[in-house]
């Protein structure tokens, strides 16, 4: 693989992860919900969930580049039929936009627990800057989004280490504070399943557009397999880390800002900024598909589309943060996995379709003979 392709594939990877890390990611919260509440155990739903998001990730980005996708619609449609296809499609196009708020109620959580602003004028800073951003070309808003994936790795690597290596509770009486009870469903595997569904769901309609932007197939097909290897391996860390402290994790919204603050106060600020930064990649990569699906970019449409949704969804900040991953996040999950099965199946009838071609081949070489 050539350097050009390598970069190509690496920027994927970063804008895809940075798609992904957002506010619930970011701060710990998915984490805690979907997986430190179970204890020890949870290493391994992250490592499954890591794997299928890695997988799956892979199909979703090829399907993309085969389809030559401008939105997800052309890509459901393949894998559904037109008639149930608009239907994922619609739930996908509103759940991204549902998510989309998420991240802006995110962003006042932050602004308030890292510089005391109050929630709704930092929820506003974040809405003029996606604003901004998306009014660039899509080429320009990968480039922006996966800028600060690396600076979250190393974060993390830094802050998660210090809280493992001086841990409020030693890893061996963590399941001492398990609480199944704040877990989506209370069974492990399971959440891990629609944890990776929700990051498919998540990703699904970038990771379309972006296999369709892409120059080769395999620059794409490795940019999503990094890019799966790289959320898997922030979220182990992110997971031990919030093990370390998971009493206190327990009792706040942030509890990455936690374990951040036990380092030093400063570095609880400097990793709010990260955060905040994290977040409004994911207010992008999730309204610029919604924006797609329904408007053509740089259109007037789209424009006023863009406005008008940033607007509704500033008043989605009085929900609150805690209460909106409750909701939304286990049900896009779901949707998530109906997608993910379905690429599956899709993998497994080409490889068939594949083998019998090739059956047929070598039977017709046979008969020549």
């Amino acid at each position: 693989m050539s350097n050009g392709n390598s970069r190509a594939s690496w920027k994927y990877a970063f804008a895809y992860t940075g798609i992904v890390v957002g506010a619930g990611f970011a701060t710990g919260q998915e984490v805690l919900q979907f997986f430190a509440s179970y204890g020890l155990i949870s290493f391994l739903g992250v490592v499954l969930t890591g794997l299928i998001v890695m997988f799956i990730g892979r199909q979703a980005a090829k399907l993309g580049y085969s389809t030559h996708a401008e939105s997800h619609v052309l890509p459901l449609n393949t894998l559904f039929g037109k008639k149930f296809g608009l239907v994922i499609d619609i739930i996908l196009a509103f759940f991204l936009y549902g998510l989309a708020i998420v991240m802006i109620a995110g962003s006042g959580a932050t602004f308030n627990e890292g510089f005391g602003i109050h929630p709704q004028i930092g929820a506003i800073i974040l809405i003029v800057l996606a604003l901004i951003t998306l009014l660039m070309d899509f080429e320009k808003i990968i480039s922006v989004i996966g800028v600060i994936t690396p600076v979250l790795v190393v974060a993390m690597f830094f802050i998660a280490g210090y809280n493992v290596l001086n841990p409020m509770v030693p890893l061996s009486e963590v399941n001492q504070y398990n609480d199944v009870s704040r877990t989506p469903t209370g069974s492990w595997w399971f959440d891990a399943i629609t944890y990776a569904g929700f990051t498919l769901a998540t990703a699904f309609s970038f990771l379309s557009i972006m296999g369709s932007e892409s120059a080769r197939q395999s620059i794409v097909r490795r940019g999503a397999i990094y890019g799966g290897l790289i959320i898997m391996i922030i979220m182990l860390l992110i997971n031990f880390g919030v093990l370390s402290i998971i009493p206190n994790a327990y009792d706040v919204s942030l509890p990455t800002m936690e374990m951040a603050n036990n380092v030093a106060p400063w570095l609880g600020t400097a990793y709010s900024i990260i955060i905040i930064l994290l977040i409004y990649n994911s207010i992008v990569g999730f309204l610029y598909p919604f924006l797609a699906r329904f408007s053509t970019p740089g259109t007037k449409k789209y424009k006023i589309l863009l406005v008008g949704s940033l607007v509704v969804g500033y008043f989605g900040t009085y929900v609150g943060f805690v209460e909106l991953v409750n909701i939304i996040y286990p049900l896009f999950g779901y949707v998530g996995m109906v997608i993910g099965i379905m690429l599956t199946v899709r993998w497994v009838y080409l490889k068939f379709k594949a083998r019998q071609l090739a059956e047929k081949i070598s039977d017709n070489d046979e008969k020549e003979q």
